[in-house]
């Protein structure tokens, strides 16, 4: 089954919430990026979180970026995803995982550590949105309550999970993001929170059979859902050789002129895909030609 992103409104209630089904999405990125199980988990917890958020969007043309900057082994984690929730992404150091917590689950908060996340909303305005807060877990789905919180000023309760089967693929990846709308009181909030810890953790109820739609009905028990959109989502890279061109093109003509005379040659590797691409002196001296 696609990966997909379900959005769904509470009839007479003033919540409003995203479920995610990403198991392809985050393998696609493990598979790119040969990530260990830790990494996998991390990276893929920032991927859906992102895409909720992209899909969130009303800009056609817009995009979220996701930042974790931790000092923990993983380094620094980036997503991006565009407005209907296709995401990409990349974490510095793939190989880092360090040792399981004594449950046996992996310790995402210590590989993440303390640090800030940062999200970036470009939604076609002269400047982008920017808001920064204070890792407070490093788990991720905890840190992008806070953010929704304190940078947006939405209640929100966030749920992100990847698991990692034995031979460290991914078995299944997913999550929710419930937010309550203005007007909201404590019984609503009192019934989501005893929602979501009667369902407990999403990996095990993906696991145990449940797909996007009847993971939202378990953590909503409590109220009529109106689904707003289904939407297929995938991990999805927009480089392209007319794209590494330019950003070659942007370096300028000194630093052009230095590659051509110390290289020869240039190879540009997409962080998001690992695709490389080259360019002979050849080529390189054709671009400068152009150069103003």
């Amino acid at each position: 089954m696609a990966d997909q992103i379900i959005r769904v409104l509470a009839k007479g209630a003033p919540v409003k919430a995203s479920v995610i089904t990403a198991r392809d999405m985050v393998e696609r990125a493990r598979q790119i990026h040969k990530t260990l199980p830790t990494a996998t988990a991390a990276l893929g917890r920032a991927l859906m979180g992102c895409s909720m958020m992209g899909n969130q969007l009303k800009e056609e043309h817009g995009s979220v970026t996701l930042q974790i900057k931790g000092n923990g082994p993983l380094g620094t984690i980036t997503a991006v995803s565009d407005s209907e929730g296709n995401a990409r992404g990349y974490v510095q150091n793939p190989a880092a995982d360090p040792p399981r917590k004594k449950s046996g689950k992996l310790d995402v908060g210590a590989a993440v550590g303390i640090g800030a996340l940062t999200v970036i909303k470009d939604i076609g305005l002269k400047e982008p949105y920017v808001g920064t807060v204070p890792l407070v877990t490093g788990e991720i789905a905890e840190d992008l309550t806070t953010y929704f919180v304190e940078s947006e000023q939405i209640p929100s309760a966030c749920a992100l999970g990847v698991l990692i089967n034995t031979d460290q693929s991914v078995l299944c990846a997913g999550g929710y993001l419930i937010q309550l709308l203005p007007g909201a009181g404590e019984e609503v909030i009192s019934s989501i929170e005893a929602s979501v810890a009667r369902v407990g953790s999403v990996t095990e109820a993906l696991h145990s059979g449940l797909d996007a739609e009847g993971l939202l009905r378990q953590v909503l028990s409590d109220f009529e859902l109106e689904i707003v959109e289904r939407q297929d989502v995938e991990y999805r890279c927009y480089c392209s050789r007319d794209r590494v061109t330019r950003a070659l093109i942007s370096m300028g003509r000194e630093e052009m002129s230095a590659m051509i005379r110390e290289q020869g040659k240039a190879e540009l590797t997409c962080q998001f895909c690992d695709k490389v691409y080259r360019y002979s002196r050849e080529e390189l001296e054709e671009l400068l030609k152009g150069m103003p």
